[in-house]
């Protein structure tokens, strides 16, 4: 990857803000943590009605901006859920396309205001109080439900080519063939439990691939922004539920100890059964019928194995290369440690039985909504 010339860039970026603004400027640019797969800059842009605060994202120079480098793409997306109420994202200020490899395309959007914490996993010199935290969490399954409730076509994303059901799986089964054998030893057979057991797919919906509070931005219990869109897709929605019902209870860690604020911070978290009945109660309020429920509920166990099994190919491919360090990132160090404990829960997971599937709440209307049937016929 190139390095690229900062001064230019804001230059760059300058000029595509005229093309909006004919007397905008961008001032200032200083690098922010979050993506993995493209820069991200915070900036302030002048002369657009008054001075704001604005997150620029670039590709890579030197490299195709495809998939999870494309962050022209990640701009349609924002500009597709803009059209949606209920479901937050930063607007898309401006975009230049460049003329890549060499110009790597570039979008501007607003910087939402608020914080991200990842409640069972963050260390914050101020963390976030438990009330806020479990109010989070609810205010993150309600919004999921208000961007499921609606196919991609309805937000002018139904070009989007949807993905298999187990196209997560093999992603990271595909990573994990560049691992190292000693690291994870034993994630063969998690892989093998899963790919043989493979549900069939649902309505697909518009994907994030990381649905969690990390990626949100939250002044108190309100949702300002769901950010960091770099790997969306359109699949079967249990995989951003699974993902969020995960990180109730997540089993990797990145910290051996961490202080009782942030232990506290936590602590009133719902349990999955809690977060879905929050999750069905705003999908009926939009529309969704019980038999639609059920079929978002069937499986989600191993969807859950699968986040498992995603989390610690992540964690492993990561460690692959933080290993050849002098000094490696501490946090990496105690994830490594721990990743036998994660491939555990992916197979604890998958050896519940099949009534425990289903939520409570759902399997009685499921239920119902059987009975009814045979009554009808």
């Amino acid at each position: 990857m190139q390095s690229i010339d900062l001064d230019e860039l804001l230059d760059r970026a300058t000029r595509a803000a005229r093309r909006r603004t004919p007397d905008a400027e961008l001032r200032g640019l200083r690098r922010l943590e979050g993506g993995v797969s493209s820069l991200t800059f915070a900036s302030t842009l002048v002369g657009d009605r008054e001075d704001r605060p604005v997150v620029l994202k670039v590709a890579p120079a030197g490299l195709a901006p495809v998939r999870n480098r494309d962050v022209l793409r990640q701009a349609r997306v924002l500009r597709a859920l803009g059209r949606l109420p209920g479901f937050p994202v930063p607007d898309v200020l401006f975009e230049d396309a460049g003329d890549p490899p060499d110009v790597p395309p570039l979008f501007a959007m607003s910087l939402a205001p608020g914080e991200s914490y990842e409640p069972l996993l963050d260390v914050s010199d101020a963390p976030p109080t438990p009330a806020d935290v479990a109010e989070r969490v609810r205010v993150a399954a309600r919004a999921l439900a208000t961007l499921q409730s609606v196919p991609p076509r309805r937000i002018g994303l139904g070009a989007e080519p949807p993905a298999a059901v187990d196209d997560e799986l093999e992603r990271w089964r595909r990573l994990f063939e560049t691992v190292d054998a000693d690291i994870a030893p034993g994630h063969e057979r998690l892989y093998a439990r899963l790919a043989e057991r493979v549900p069939a797919g649902i309505e697909p919906r518009l994907l994030h691939g990381d649905y969690r509070l990390a990626n949100m931005l939250f002044e108190g219990p309100r949702l300002a922004a769901v950010i960091d869109w770099e790997i969306w897709s359109v699949g079967d929605p249990r995989s951003d539920l699974a993902w969020l019902l995960m990180h109730l209870a997540p089993a990797h860690v990145f910290h051996e100890d961490r202080p009782a604020a942030d232990r506290a911070a936590g602590s009133l978290l719902p349990t999955r059964d809690q977060l879905w009945d929050e999750y069905a109660g705003a999908r009926r309020a939009l529309g969704a019928a019980d038999h639609e429920l059920a079929a978002t509920a069937a499986d989600l166990d191993w969807f859950l194995g699968v986040c498992c099994y995603k989390t610690a190919s992540t964690i492993a491919v990561i460690w692959k290369r933080e290993r050849k360090l002098a000094s490696p990132d501490p946090k990496l160090v105690t994830a490594a440690r721990h990743l036998h404990e994660v491939l555990a829960a992916g197979h604890a997971v998958l050896d519940r039985t099949s009534t425990t599937t289903l939520p409570t709440a759902v399997r009685s209307s499921s239920a119902a909504s059987a009975s009814a049937a045979r009554s009808s016929g």
